[in-house]
């Protein structure tokens, strides 16, 4: 028998060296400025969406270049990668996001700054338009990856997720007693800004 994969989708994590406690004190001290916007999220905190340009956050920006500059050669991409928006995320206990995409951007993702246990996972479903129409009985035991209908992503601390920005995704409630801290952005490619 002849097999082949094809429109596989990926999900790429780097994981980083950065300070969290001090990206997590900037975070918190700006929540403490600013009132933030409401996306997504639910029973948590939203910042605006320049993060990028603040000073404080800059060895940030750098790890999400160095890594997008990796997924795009993965992609096959010409151009360079060009950071459209960044944003602070601080999820209290109960706090999640509501399923969504992030349209008009090329790569999307996550760095997660204090994760403590249970403070939500990231869950990614399968984008086949019509797949959820079809439900076949299954053999006992664990499918392998490729007919997942959903993946579930642990948050782990100091890493970086970066996947399509067409792949919708939820955050489940932070069900541990300290806040979950992230980092969510955009990738657009120059020129088409």
């Amino acid at each position: 028998m002849i097999k082949e994969s094809y429109f596989p989708t990926f999900i790429y994590a780097e994981d980083t060296t950065l300070n969290t406690n001090e990206i997590a004190q900037h975070i918190v001290n700006w929540s403490q400025q600013e009132k933030g916007i409401k996306k997504t999220n639910v029973n948590g905190w939203h910042s605006q969406t320049d993060m990028q340009n603040k000073a404080e956050y800059k060895p940030l920006v750098d790890e999400l270049f160095k890594m997008a500059r990796v997924v795009f050669e993965e992609e096959f991409l010409d151009r360079e990668p060009l950071l459209g928006n960044m944003w602070a995320n601080i999820n209290p206990p109960g706090g999640y996001n509501k399923p969504h995409i992030h349209p008009n951007s090329l790569l999307s993702g996550v760095y997660y700054v204090k994760t403590p246990p249970h403070c939500g996972t990231l869950i990614c479903n399968d984008p086949r338009p019509g797949i959820q129409t079809c439900m076949p009985t299954r053999k006992k035991g664990e499918p392998p990856k490729h007919l997942w209908r959903e993946c579930h992503i642990p948050p782990k601390e100091n890493r970086i997720v970066m996947f399509h920005s067409w792949l919708w995704h939820t955050v489940e409630p932070n069900q541990s007693n300290e806040p979950r801290i992230s980092v969510s952005f955009n990738f657009l490619q120059k020129g088409f800004e």
